[in-house]
C-alpha cells in the first residue's frame, strides 16, 4: 500500500497532466504491478481523482504493530513494513516537532532556509 501511495503521489505532483484513475485501470490489466489493491485504488479514484473527500490521516488496526514487534523479537529485518507503520503515525500529525528540530538544525549548520510559522 505504501509503495502505491508514494508512486501515485509522485505521478500526481509531476509536471504532466496524468489521469491517475486511467493509469490504475490500465495497470490492473496485464501489468506487472496488477493486484487487488490496485483494483481498490482504481475504484477509489473513479469519482474523486484528487481524493478531496478524505483526509490523509491513516489509522492502524494493530496488525502492523504486531508484525513489527514480532520482527524485532525474532531478529528479522522488516524495514518496509516498519517504515509503512511510521508513515501512518506521521499522517496523524498536523505539526511535527521533530520536523521543526530538523529545520532548525539545518538552518544552524548550513544556513538552509526556514519557513516561519
Amino acid at each position: 500500500m505504501q509503495a502505491y501511495a508514494e508512486g501515485f503521489e509522485i505521478m500526481k505532483t509531476s509536471p504532466f497532466s496524468l489521469d491517475l484513475h486511467k493509469i490504475a485501470s490500465i495497470w490492473g490489466h496485464g501489468s506487472v504491478v496488477r493486484s487487488w489493491l490496485l483494483e481498490l485504488l482504481e475504484s477509489a479514484l473513479k469519482d474523486d481523482t484528487d481524493l478531496k473527500s478524505i483526509k490523509g490521516y491513516v489509522e492502524d488496526s494493530g496488525e502492523g504493530r504486531w508484525t513489527v514487534q514480532a520482527a524485532i523479537d525474532q531478529d528479522v529485518p522488516a524495514p518496509i513494513i516498519t517504515l509503512s507503520l511510521q508513515a501512518r503515525f506521521r499522517s496523524r500529525q498536523t505539526e511535527s516537532y521533530g520536523a521543526k528540530i530538523l529545520s532548525a538544525l539545518r538552518n544552524q549548520f548550513g544556513g538552509h532556509a526556514v519557513k516561519k510559522a
